[in-house]
Formats: structure tokens, sequence, C-alpha cells
């Protein structure tokens, strides 16, 4: 069997709406994507409902699969017009043929490095150092497989920082890697929140892979104890946003790591921690940086 493939380029803000109109007009599968893909602005969340109006780009590529019998052009019309995006807009069509997709997308993900003693390695792979920390992670509809660099600068800060006996929570945990990874450094507890369902089924999998133990649960309500470190790899505006909540979980003296951030973005979100943290850039990669700070005793302003 074959399928039939359409692109087209539209404002970000209209993205999720064409998208829910293709499926409305017939198509099997869409996908949202930044059309300059490659570009630094590129999303660092994969595990929530795609909500455009937060997408750190401006112009989006949508790819839509319809049935080779379909009849793209009164599909893609119907969509456009359902949408209220421009019907002259042009679109590309290419046919797919039929091949082992399992296979296909396997073949995407291979074991990825962070540091002279820790790996990522999806399931389906020999680990290429049987000595080394290995962390068993499945691509998946959660966000966080170890490619990004968002996610390698916080594995890597664990790496360097994690002394052991820590208690730990992942804020936004997508596949649960860093609850996961904490662990295996020698955290004494773990706890990942996420606001995705399928985040939450994807982390306890992983975990059950890694033969670790994490308390994975839903953001509401936020776990009233006090943490050594609290980790947060999401995006610049949610982060902002999230400072009170983060600094209540913080234990005085503990730490902070933040990612998930651009460097031009950087300086905003030191400013909206500020109150609580002693804030410093501490590394970056490609663009994006990470953020890490020590919680003060006594907020600023409150002595």
């Amino acid at each position: 069997m074959a399928w039939l493939a359409i692109t087209l380029n539209v404002d970000a803000l209209r993205a999720e709406a064409l998208s829910d109109a293709l499926l409305a007009s017939g198509a099997i599968a869409v996908d949202i994507g930044d059309a300059r893909a490659g570009a630094r602005r590129e999303s660092t969340r994969r595990d929530a409902p795609i909500d455009c109006s937060a997408l750190p780009w401006g112009v989006s590529t949508v790819s839509a699969h319809f049935d080779e019998h379909a009849d793209i052009a009164a599909s893609v019309a119907a969509a456009l017009r359902a949408s209220e995006v421009d019907p002259a807009r042009g679109y590309g069509i290419n046919r797919v043929d039929d091949q082992d997709w399992v296979r296909s997308t396997q073949s995407q993900f291979v074991p990825v490095r962070v540091s002279p003693r820790m790996w990522v390695v999806p399931s389906w792979h020999t680990p290429p150092d049987p000595h080394a920390i290995n962390l068993a992670i499945d691509p998946g509809l959660a966000f966080g497989t170890g490619a990004h660099p968002t996610t390698q600068l916080c594995l890597e800060w664990l790496d360097a920082h994690l002394r052991g006996g820590e208690h730990v929570l992942d804020y936004g945990c997508g596949s649960g890697i860093l609850a996961i990874a904490a662990l295996k450094l020698g955290a004494a507890r773990a706890t990942g929140i996420d606001i995705d369902d399928s985040a939450l089924l994807a982390a306890r999998r992983n975990a059950m892979q890694n033969q670790v133990t994490v308390e994975f649960k839903s953001a509401d309500p936020l776990p009233s104890a006090s943490f050594d470190i609290v980790l947060a790899n999401i995006l610049a505006n949610p982060l902002r946003m999230l400072a009170p909540v983060l600094a209540e979980a913080a234990r005085g003296g503990g730490a902070i790591v933040l990612s998930g951030i651009l460097d031009d973005q950087a300086h905003d979100v030191v400013l909206a921690y500020d109150e609580w943290f002693t804030m410093n850039t501490t590394r970056s990669n490609d663009g994006w940086v990470l953020l890490a700070g020590v919680r003060r005793e006594t907020p600023r302003g409150r002595a």
C-alpha cells in the first residue's frame, strides 16, 4: 500500500487549526514542524498537546498523509477553508511507498554518549559500553531521547554535580530520562511531574526498563516536599511563569537547573528567578543554555 503526502507552510498560529481540519478531511496522520528545520528556534517539548501559540517559530510546516486514492485537491481545499487559511495556498505532494515503519523509525535513534561514563541507549540497541551508566530510553510521544542539546545539557550537569543521596524533582519529565539518570547516578529519590498522561506512561515504562523506582505524577498538585535538586527542561516562557512554583519546591541551599532556553532568553529567565536563587549560566550547546542556581535561605527583600 502507498500513501500520498502533502506539505505546506503556514503561520504557526494557524497550524493547529489546519492540522485538525486535514484530519477531518480524511488525512490518516498529520505532523507539525518548524519550517526552518535546523534553525535554532525549534521546539524543546514533544510531550504535550501542541499549543501553537507557544511555539517559538513563526512559520510551521504541516505534513499530512492520505490514502493513495484520496481526492487530495478536494480534501486540502476543504481543510484550508475550515481552518481559515488562504485557499490559494500552494502545497507539495509526494507518493510514499509502504515500508517497515517500525524499523525505519528505530533506525533514526542510535546510542548517544553523554559523558565518558554515561550513554543513552534505545532498548533495541546493544550498549556500546556495557560498563557505563546506560540509560535505556525508548523514544515515543514524550520528549527526551538524549539527542537534543537541552537534554544533554541537563544530563551533563547531573553527571558533574550529583554527589549521591539527593532528592530530585524533574518538572516536565517527558520520557523520564532526567529522573532515571539521577537515580542511576546515586540520587536517593526522584519524582517526575508532567501535565501529559502519555508522557507519564512513557516515563513509567522507561523507569521499569532501567529497573529504578521513580514517582511519576500529574503536576496538580505539586509535591510539598523540599527537594535538593529541582530540574525543569521545558521552554523559557513556561519557566518564567513557574518560578514561584519551582522555588517553593526547592529547599534552602538546594539547586535549581533550568534548560530549554535560547541564549537570548537567558537574561529574562534569570530575572524571573532572582528573588529566590543566585543564578548563573553554566553550560551552552548549539545556541541553547542551561541555567543553574542555589536557593537562598531567605528570598531577596524578605530578610
